[in-house]
């Protein structure tokens, strides 16, 4: 039998993720096909309810908008996910007996994502940091700042009463958190070690002109998750300027590698020549930590 594996989210033709876990699956000899299903938060319940008694899913990889509606439509939310609220990751419980539904166990791997991306770029230990952004990935970028040992964090937000999401999480993993408006970020950014972009793609552009017409020097990283069209604006800017970018393609990747984990029942790490088929099918850079 095939088994079955997806990328949920609205819109999700971009998604990068097919590549990523069908290179894995085929170089660990793993029967699992993998598609990208457009999926909005209202077609949510009924999608999950046809899956559940189909015995070849093990798992759903969920992006935008998925991630916080996810966290409520599972069984048990697992690790990091459960402090954040925000679930990327769904593993279908291969314990479930006999032709009962199967029981939907969720995670986060946004966090592991980030982490090993600025990892292996070589981001400072207790890094000063700002995230861009206040939904279910910044929420998972401030858990990652707080695993780097940043003493705090400041938050840029469109609108500073909207950014609840992000609060919750900070207060679950003990971050100390300013919540600041976005028009305030340009001159703040260049002097700090971290900034985590987790904007859609497209929405940080003003900001990289406002960067570039600063004529500040920045010697910290920039991880922009969003990584379609690459380079994006703020990271010509950031490299302009002087600082290192990381582009969202490594962050999917490594939180794509703890999914192929979870979905296979690998115990252990997933091997470094997997890693390297996954790199290959996206084009993304083998750092090695």
């Amino acid at each position: 039998m095939t088994l079955r594996a997806a990328v949920l989210g609205h819109p999700i033709s971009h998604s990068r993720s097919p590549a990523l876990h069908r290179a894995a699956y085929a170089r660990l000899g793993v029967n699992i096909a993998y598609e990208a299903i457009d999926v909005t938060v209202e077609g949510l319940p009924a999608f999950l309810a046809r899956v559940r008694g189909d015995g070849s899913w093990r798992g759903l990889s969920v992006t935008m908008p998925l991630k916080a509606a996810m966290a409520g439509a599972v069984d048990e939310v697992r690790g990091v996910a459960r402090e954040l609220g925000v679930v990327n990751t769904v593993a279908f419980d291969p314990a479930a007996p006999g032709d009962a539904p199967a029981r939907l166990v969720g995670y986060n791997t946004d966090v592991a994502g980030i982490v090993n991306a600025l990892r292996y770029a070589g981001a400072s230990a207790q890094p000063s940091a700002a995230v861009l952004g206040g939904g279910g990935t910044a929420a998972a970028a401030v858990a990652a700042l707080k695993e780097l040992g940043a003493p705090s964090a400041a938050v840029y937000v469109r609108d500073v009463n909207r950014a609840a999401e992000v609060r919750t999480a900070a207060a679950a993993v003990g971050l100390s958190l300013q919540v600041r408006p976005l028009a305030d970020a340009a001159r703040a950014l260049p002097g700090l070690d971290v900034v985590i972009s987790t904007l859609p793609p497209r929405a940080a552009d003003g900001l990289a002109e406002q960067l570039a017409g600063t004529g500040s020097k920045a010697h910290g990283v920039l991880l922009d998750v969003a990584y379609d069209p690459w380079p994006s604006r703020i990271a010509t800017a950031w490299s302009e300027a002087g600082g290192l970018v990381v582009p969202g393609l490594e962050m999917l990747l490594y939180q794509a590698v703890e999914q192929v984990r979870y979905f296979t029942g690998l115990e252990g790490p997933v091997p470094a020549e997997v890693i390297d088929v996954m790199c290959d099918a996206v084009g993304a850079p083998r750092r090695v930590f």
